[in-house]
């Protein structure tokens, strides 16, 4: 039997790669286990352990907050005065996606699925405004409701009704950055999304991403963001889990969106 597989940050016990030595810290796909033989070693990268907390590593600075970076900077063509809205905006990606677009002097909306998290957008996270969209009954007038002269940009996570709404709401040449389609995760519904016809009329780009597509951009990302962290210009909630054992329920807790933030299980402390 395998051991699952996903991003985690490591400490270097024993290597034959002249890459890696003893006691440096690496980063990459690892094992949901104490300890893991890693032979595919180009996924790993070195980081260092000083100020930002190694967890950061799985998160604001690892695979999800790159996704954020490269999806709003390259994918979204952000402008400044834009106005941005961003669907489950705290979690692991949206919440970096809203304070980058806050820096870049855009107007954000993000929305969330409790009162909690709403609190914590616009309290916390620096977003404009935010809703519960559980609270919501008709998607499309809410979104009129946050941006009354439309959308430039729509950074989805979620898909499904969120995206339909927000295609109606768009501006004449509005962007749609697709990082996620959480609520399709358990589609049975043979339905597909109804306003598509505004895609043409509004002349709306919507585009799919990899983080993986733009890795020639991480080191400035690393730095970029490194350093809006440590100037106190972005913040980063992790929901941390203590125990390997108690990986299945934080992982089965993301899709009823138990978690707040980018949810980590800490294996093993130093």
């Amino acid at each position: 039997m395998k051991a699952i597989e996903g991003f985690g940050v490591a400490k270097v016990l024993d290597s034959d790669n002249p890459n890696f030595s003893v006691g440096d810290y690496v980063a990459g796909f690892t094992g949901w286990e104490e300890y893991s033989l890693i032979t595919r070693t180009e996924s790993l990268r070195k980081v260092e352990k000083n100020d930002i907390s190694l967890s950061f590593h799985v998160g604001l600075l690892g695979m999800p907050g790159f996704t954020a970076y490269a999806g709003f900077y390259e994918v979204c063509a952000p402008k400044k005065g834009d106005a941005v809205f961003v669907s489950a905006a705290s979690g692991a990606v949206g919440q970096l996606v809203g304070q980058l677009a806050k820096l870049h002097g855009c107007y954000v909306v993000g929305s969330a699925g409790s009162k909690q998290k709403v609190q914590l957008l616009k309290d916390k996270l620096g977003f404009n405004e935010a809703f519960n969209y559980k609270e919501e009954t008709d998607l499309t007038a809410t979104l009129q409701r946050y941006f009354p002269n439309g959308i430039d940009i729509y950074f989805d996570n979620v898909g499904g009704a969120m995206l339909d709404a927000a295609l109606l709401n768009m501006k004449v040449h509005g962007r749609v950055a697709v990082c996620g389609m959480v609520s399709q995760h358990s589609f049975t519904d043979s339905e597909g999304i109804h306003n598509m016809f505004a895609v043409v009329r509004k002349r709306i780009r919507i585009e799919g991403f990899l983080q993986s597509d733009y890795l020639h951009l991480f080191p400035k990302f690393v730095e970029t963001v490194s350093n809006y962290y440590r100037e106190g210009k972005i913040i980063y909630l992790e929901d941390i889990a203590e125990g390997l054992e108690k990986a299945s329920s934080a992982f089965v807790g993301l899709f009823s969106g138990k978690n707040v933030g980018k949810q980590v299980v800490c294996v093993a402390k130093e």
